[in-house]
């Protein structure tokens, strides 16, 4: 590492994620799915315990068919759901040409699996002084990882969160295979705060509590977790979207 060498912390309005602040809980529906939803959705995770709200605008969906978010009019339905709950937002950028808006409206950036790879994205949030949360590509080995957090560092842009957010194996019993060994290794490497992805990690509801526990165990500085006031119902991910209660009991459980 040549830019990242340091333990450092980063700062999200009043929330330290880092070596001096308790792990974070990011919370919140997979995909914005409209204006009651997310912002009612926002209040029961903020209720529960939750630090930030987690919401798709943009979804890079596989099959082109299935729901692709629902652009900047969900931006400013989370936005709305912010000014009433008081928790920051986070989600995902695909595309620069949307970047100023992005650092003007949006608490953290989200840089998704898919997209670890596009450097020129990387290199245009490293430009801006927001900060971003970087996931593990689908199949990235970890030096791939700190290469992409590097480019963004490059830029100028130090505030970087990683996220282990599970990568492809053989295994098909779970959606992805958690690398949880990725959490003490980045932060020895990098000084970087790293949370953990339980949701697509695993892709199973009744796996995430016990994996959330282990995140924390090993030493990760938070969680993003997929929730819903009726996951049954929720247009992406079901399978890996838990209910509020089940939220209540998963933070109320961990050592924080």
């Amino acid at each position: 590492m040549r830019l990242l060498k340091e333990d450092r912390n980063v700062r999200v309005d009043s929330v330290t994620i880092g070596i001096d602040g308790k792990p974070v809980i990011i919370a919140g529906p997979c995909s914005v799915e409209g204006r009651d939803q997310i912002i009612e959705i926002a209040k029961a995770v903020k209720e529960v315990g939750a630090t930030m709200l987690r919401g798709g605008v943009f979804k890079p969906r596989t099959n082109p068919y299935d729901f692709q978010g629902l652009g900047l009019e969900g931006l400013e339905y989370m936005l709305e759901a912010k000014k009433i709950t008081g928790l920051p937002i986070v989600t995902e950028l695909m595309d620069d040409k949307y970047l100023d808006i992005f650092v003007d409206k949006v608490d953290v950036i989200q840089i998704g699996s898919r997209n670890m790879y596009n450097y020129a994205l990387l290199r245009a949030v490293g430009e801006t002084k927001k900060p971003i949360l970087l996931k593990r590509g689908i199949s990235a080995t970890i030096k791939e990882w700190i290469m992409a957090a590097e480019h963004i560092a490059k830029a100028g842009n130090d505030q970087i969160i990683l996220c282990e957010r599970g990568i492809r194996t053989y295994e098909d019993y779970t959606r992805n295979t958690l690398d949880l060994t990725a959490v003490p290794i980045m932060k020895r490497e990098t000084g970087l705060p790293v949370i953990v992805d339980p949701s697509h990690g695993t892709g199973r509801r009744d796996l995430i509590e016990v994996m959330s526990k282990a995140a924390i165990a090993c030493g990760a500085d938070g969680l993003i977790i997929e929730a819903h006031t009726s996951p049954d119902l929720a247009v992406s991910d079901k399978e890996q979207t838990i209910d509020i209660e089940t939220l209540r009991q998963l933070i109320k459980g961990l050592p924080l």
